[in-house]
């Protein structure tokens, strides 16, 4: 059983590219690393996609070499109601740094 602590849910949410990445896996349902990456440098993303995964925030389903992320919406909704629709409503206008260019 998953056990989730706000303290850890909040602080991978503080970071802008992993909230983007939640916001974009609330949209997509379910997307793959590259599909959430970007232009970004891989390493890096590799970081931030353990930090929600180790929070509880995010799963990766692992298929072949593809690993495909999806919210942990359920968990975090039965244990913290209403948490991930006002950080996300609040997150709206949100900064987020560009990608660097190739």
């Amino acid at each position: 059983m998953l056990s989730l602590d706000i303290i850890t849910v909040l602080r991978a949410l503080a970071d802008p590219v992993r909230l983007d990445i939640v916001r974009r896996l609330e949209t997509l349902g379910e997307a793959n690393c590259a599909a959430l990456i970007g232009s970004r440098p891989k390493s890096s993303m590799s970081h931030h996609f353990q930090v929600l995964r180790e929070s509880g925030i995010i799963h990766t389903r692992i298929e072949g070499i593809h690993h495909y992320n999806s919210l942990r919406r359920m968990e975090l909704e039965d244990t913290f109601p209403g948490l991930l629709t006002a950080i996300l409503a609040g997150a709206t206008g949100a900064r987020v740094p560009k990608e660097p260019s190739a």
